[in-house]
Formats: structure tokens, sequence, C-alpha cells
């Protein structure tokens, strides 16, 4: 009998909402014990968060203890927003770059239509001969800034990424129909060789992943994981998480574990 292979590695992705934030019932301080038990129910090999603040990310590693993580800016200014991944054993961090969204990426700063920095974190994972570039971001709303911003990115990845599979997972602030989203997925033939195009781990009709705290199938599907390289998606979830009337976020987590293909 033929016994059904493992996963090479999973992913989680969340917004986490950002603690400083008057939400009212659904603030920080009432979304803390539920994201606890929602975390501890949960070992991916790599989580990555959005829109943490510095508290938030101590209260993530107080809850993931087997975790290391990148992306915490030292020092921060006050109510500053990290991208932040946590991964653990057999993962080890060969190399990590993080970078501003922005006409000058290692410099603090912002597109002028920008409403915040926007940031990435990126980091190149081994764990015995398999090697993997993992990256999360957080998305500005304009849809100009999300293209620019897709191109940065993609040039960062391909500093650090030769022929490794890539994640990138994160807030992109607009669904898989806009514009952004294609300068990921389509195919590209600037570059020599050819840069391959990101798949989306989600697929049409795209389930709803931003709910602003109203539960549902949520209104759009803003929050991607996608993937290229030498892996295959196995299993792919989002993951409507709650207590009541209490959610962790007013995102939905997304969670996915791939195959290495031979």
């Amino acid at each position: 009998m033929t016994s059904t292979p493992q996963p090479a590695f999973s992913i989680l992705t969340l917004n986490l909402r950002f603690g400083l934030a008057d939400d009212g019932p659904q603030a920080w301080v009432h979304r803390r014990p539920l994201l606890r038990q929602f975390l501890e129910a949960h070992e991916e090999d790599f989580m990555v968060f959005q829109e943490a603040n510095d508290f938030q990310i101590d209260f993530l590693a107080e809850c993931l203890p087997g975790y290391a993580f990148i992306g915490k800016r030292h020092p921060a200014p006050p109510a500053w927003q990290n991208n932040v991944i946590f991964y653990r054993a057999p993962w080890k961090l060969d190399q990590s770059d993080h970078f501003y969204l922005s006409p000058t990426p290692d410099i603090p700063s912002r597109f002028a239509a920008s409403l915040w920095p926007r940031q990435c974190t990126l980091g190149r994972f081994s764990a015995g001969p398999h090697e993997v570039v993992c990256a999360t971001t957080h998305l500005d709303f304009d849809e100009t800034v999300q293209v620019d911003s897709a191109k940065i990115i993609l040039a960062r990845i391909d500093r650090m990424a030769s022929n490794q599979p890539v994640i990138l997972a994160g807030d992109f602030n607009c669904t898989p129909t806009s514009s952004c989203h294609a300068i990921f997925t389509r195919p590209e033939h600037t570059n020599r060789p050819p840069r391959p195009p990101f798949r989306n781990v989600l697929e049409p009709s795209f389930p709803g992943t931003f709910h602003g705290f109203k539960g549902g199938d949520g209104s759009r599907c803003i929050d991607w994981i996608l993937y290229r390289g030498a892996i295959a998606l196995h299993h792919v979830g989002v993951i409507p998480f709650q207590t009541g009337a209490c959610y962790p976020s007013d995102h939905y987590p997304v969670a996915a574990d791939f195959f290495w293909k031979s």
C-alpha cells in the first residue's frame, strides 16, 4: 500500500489589523485571546503577518515560542506597522532583506500617492537540501502605486532568488482582476532568462478574505499567497475563525501547503 507523501512546507498569512485602531468590541484587547487560541491550533512552517505594531509582534512571539522571526523595525516610530515572517525548524534563515515600496527602497520613504509608507520583508530559508524564498508585503490602496510596488518587489526577489521556489504572501489591497495581480502572474520576457510568473493559490471565483469584522463570505479577495518555482500546491484554505461576534482580525487567514516537484 502506497503512503501519501507529506507536504514539503506550509504557510499562513494574516493581516493582523493594527492594535491601536479604535475598533470598539473588536479592539486589540478583545481580539488577543482569540488570536492566541487560533495560533495554538496552527503550526505552519511559515506564518506571515501584516499591519503589526511592535507590541503585537511581542504577543505573536509569546504565542509562537518555537518560531523565530524577521521584519521588526529597530527602532520604530510610534504606531509603526511591520510585515513579519515567523518561521520554525527545520527551516533556517540564510539571508534577509527589508525595503520600502518607494522610489528609494533602502531609505524609509513612500510614493507621493501612497497613504502610508509601505514595505516588504524578504527571506531566503533552507532545510537540508531544500531552499525557499519567502516574502510578505502590504500594498497601498492606489492602483498606480500598487503596480509600481509590484515591480519593485519582483526586482528585489530577483536579487535574492536564482532558481529557488518563491512564496509571496500578504495583503495586496486589490483583487485578482487588478493590474497589480497581472504584474505578478503574467509571463515575462524582458529578463534573460525570463522570470517565471507567479500563480495564486486561490482560484476563480476567488473567495473573499476581507470581512471588516462582519464575517460571512468576506467582501474582497485581497489577501493572496502567490508562488512560483519547483513546487506544487497541495491544499489551500481561507479560514473563517471567530468566537461569538469577535474575530482575530478584520481579514480571514489564508493557509496553503506545497509539495516539491520532482
